[in-house]
């Protein structure tokens, strides 16, 4: 396992700009058995370092893994049942959107940024009569990994019935405008991009990164909760 520990561009507003990474990630998928991941939660890490040891020490892939780590102290919230799965896959629902409103929106969210998620999410559904759903996305690279053997398959198969990608599958099913956030560069989340069934949006930390608090560097950036909610 490499761990990541001075992940992303907002995170780690005290340690300077030789820590404010924005782009490992991207680095991370590029290399072709290494498996990248964006946790948000500590039991997202732990069903992750679980499978990577299953997978790495009990069946001796050829493999490693690239965790991404960070140190802004937030509540941990306990497992829901049955996302392991997702975990794996690179996206799971986290929370259901608030029944009642009249439209809809999919926010996706990966490490840190969860936290300005669900502050948008309550925004979105308190102030403007909109249900947010809420997907913790842990790996856009193994969505896209998943996404092109399945095309593979497709158009070597093409008398077959076409096989859709997990996270069209998933995604298809829900409503409104999908927004993903990362502290990562935009071309992080934007990997999935052409699997995406509607419209999709990225905010994301491109250009140089700055000293600030991590509320400013958020704001400058534009990922913090009132720009998700403004995508």
């Amino acid at each position: 396992f490499l761990l990541g520990a001075t992940a992303g561009r907002t995170t780690l507003n005290g340690e300077g700009l030789q820590h404010q990474d924005g782009h490992s990630l991207l680095l991370a998928s590029v290399v072709p058995n290494i498996l990248a991941y964006d946790p948000a939660f500590a039991y997202e890490i732990a069903v992750i370092v679980r499978e990577g040891l299953r997978r790495m020490v009990q069946e001796q892939e050829d493999i490693f893994y690239y965790l991404t780590l960070y140190n802004e102290p937030i509540v941990m919230p306990p497992m829901a049942p049955k996302v392991e799965e997702g975990i794996l896959k690179g996206l799971y629902l986290f929370q259901e959107a608030v029944a009642g409103h009249s439209r809809c929106a999919q926010l996706l969210a990966s490490g840190p940024m969860m936290q300005q998620a669900l502050r948008a999410k309550a925004i979105l559904e308190e102030r403007f009569d909109v249900g947010a759903a809420l997907w913790s996305a842990t790996s856009y690279q193994q969505l896209r990994r998943e996404a092109l053997e399945i095309e593979r398959w497709n158009r070597l198969h093409p008398a077959g019935k076409p096989k859709l990608p997990y996270v069209t599958r998933i995604l298809g099913s829900s409503e409104g405008p999908i927004v993903a956030v990362t502290d990562y560069i935009t071309a992080v989340p934007d990997q999935v991009a052409r699997w995406i069934p509607r419209r999709f949006d990225t905010l994301g930390t491109d250009g140089f990164g700055r000293s600030g608090t991590r509320e400013d560097l958020r704001r400058f950036f534009e990922v913090d909760a009132e720009s998700i909610v403004a995508a």
